[in-house]
């Protein structure tokens, strides 16, 4: 068999997270550390959205996984010291951040996950073999952050951009037309047809 070590840790990692974050967010066989409501598609709960990207993550790692199977051979690459050193840096810094949000209040917050996230990521990325992953959920944490008091455009517009410069290789005009794209699908399934109540601009501008 032509084994691909690469997708086979890949796909086995995106499992792992998808179990781990159904437990914490309740929706693994009835298992859980918090019992979020679901909800129904039309009426989302708190713990709807997050359980279909988990489900949808479990199944794209499952399929990564059987490809590599067949999808070889493709060996891990050796791991430099300076990759090493950020990995462990971003895991750290994470969770100073999230212990000292968490002594001032912020415990049981989106912001306290958002910025320990958003800085660990950051750190993550300064290491080349690790900046594609770093500033990809970076700007994850950036939407998150950012939804609240800026709203569903521009922080659709921050995600992307932010999200580009992880491949050097995007020009501005592709950008540009992936934003517009995401805008427009989100405002129709999100806010027109789903209802969800969530700002679509600053409060500043209405």
């Amino acid at each position: 068999m032509k084994i691909s070590a690469k997708d086979l840790w890949a796909g086995g990692l995106l499992m792992f997270l998808a179990v781990m974050g159904l437990y914490i967010n309740g929706g693994f066989l009835g298992l859980g550390l918090e019992q979020h409501t679901l909800g129904s598609a039309r009426r989302m709960g708190p713990g709807y959205m997050p359980m279909l990207v988990f489900w949808l993550q479990f199944g794209l790692g499952a399929i990564v996984f059987l490809i590599g199977l067949t999808g070889g051979p493709d060996p891990l690459e050796r791991w430099t010291k300076l990759d090493f050193t950020t990995l462990a840096a971003s895991v750290i810094v994470g969770v100073v951040i999230w212990r000292v949000m968490e002594a001032a209040g912020y415990n049981n917050n989106y912001i306290q996950v958002g910025a320990a996230c958003l800085v660990a990521m950051l750190v993550l990325a300064i290491s080349p073999a690790w900046r594609a992953l770093g500033l990809t959920l970076a700007s994850f944490a950036v939407f998150g952050l950012s939804l609240e008091p800026l709203g569903l455009i521009l922080s659709i517009v921050l995600l992307c951009i932010i999200a580009a410069l992880a491949d050097r290789e995007h020009n501005p005009i592709s950008i540009a037309g992936m934003t517009l794209f995401l805008c427009v699908l989100c405002w129709f399934v999100f806010i027109k047809e789903l209802d969800i109540r969530v700002p679509l601009w600053p409060t500043i501008f209405g």
